[in-house]
């Protein structure tokens, strides 16, 4: 295949384009945009070679003098929604405060682009963007007196607390918009279910818990909490 590494290499190491030649005709910020924009209007799993191709105006084959892997693009992709962020707050004592706003930006940018909750990785931990990121919310952290490693260790349980929230968040969303009735009807018939089982006597804790609390948490809610207890087992505010 053209362009491909015949040992392991990271993407960022690379020219922008393998191979003699004129001057690249595209950038990876032009192919990380294209296959952004395809995954965000139909999904991860429609992003390949040859759609990005088409998209930028390439052939496929000339495509892999850029990015000679999908994996590789997928990469690139992750690294240019991470230049969304807004690092402009500077450090404060209040680092619990600092990384919640953080973890709402991660949130925030996990719905606006779907797909990544189902592609973030450590894999791609060291792309620019990504490291500009890390070193920010470490710089957050600069009022937490814990070793470097403790450091990373609440950033990594931070960003899984929210991508398995946004996770489950989208998943939701696109249950509720395959139905084939009302999100209300659905929630309606599934309560009055749960009501008649929990009526049988047969589960006292749940009934309990459901008297004590019922209805379903508010999802704001819920989420500042979960973070509130990750950011506790860390030094104190």
């Amino acid at each position: 295949m053209v362009g491909r590494p015949a040992v392991p290499e990271v993407i960022w190491t690379r020219p922008e384009r393998a191979g003699r030649g004129p001057r690249p005709a595209f950038s990876r910020a032009d192919i990380a945009a294209a296959a952004v924009r395809i995954a965000d209007a139909e999904g991860i799993d429609a992003v390949s070679m040859r759609k990005v191709a088409a998209e930028i105006g390439c052939g496929t084959m000339s495509l892999y003098n850029y990015v000679p892997r999908k994996e590789d693009l997928l990469e690139l992709m992750v690294d240019a929604i991470s230049a969304e962020y807004d690092l402009s707050a500077p450090p404060s004592e209040d680092w619990r405060a600092a990384v919640v706003a953080l973890a709402h930006q991660t949130r925030a940018l996990m719905h606006r682009h779907p797909w990544v909750p189902g592609v973030i990785s450590g894999v791609y931990g060291f792309s620019p963007n990504v490291l500009a990121f890390l070193e920010h919310e470490l710089s957050l952290l600069d009022a937490l007196d814990v070793p470097f490693g403790e450091k990373m260790e609440l950033i990594a349980l931070v960003q899984g607390v929210v991508t398995t929230f946004v996770a489950n968040e989208i998943a939701t969303a696109e249950h509720s918009r395959s139905l084939p009735w009302t999100e209300e009807q659905e929630k309606a018939a599934r309560t009055s279910y749960l009501i008649s089982q929990i009526s049988t006597g047969r589960y006292p804790r749940m009934a309990a818990g459901f008297a004590e609390a019922p209805g379903p948490a508010d999802p704001d809610v819920f989420f500042e909490r979960a973070l509130g207890r990750v950011l506790s087992s860390f030094g104190r505010p």
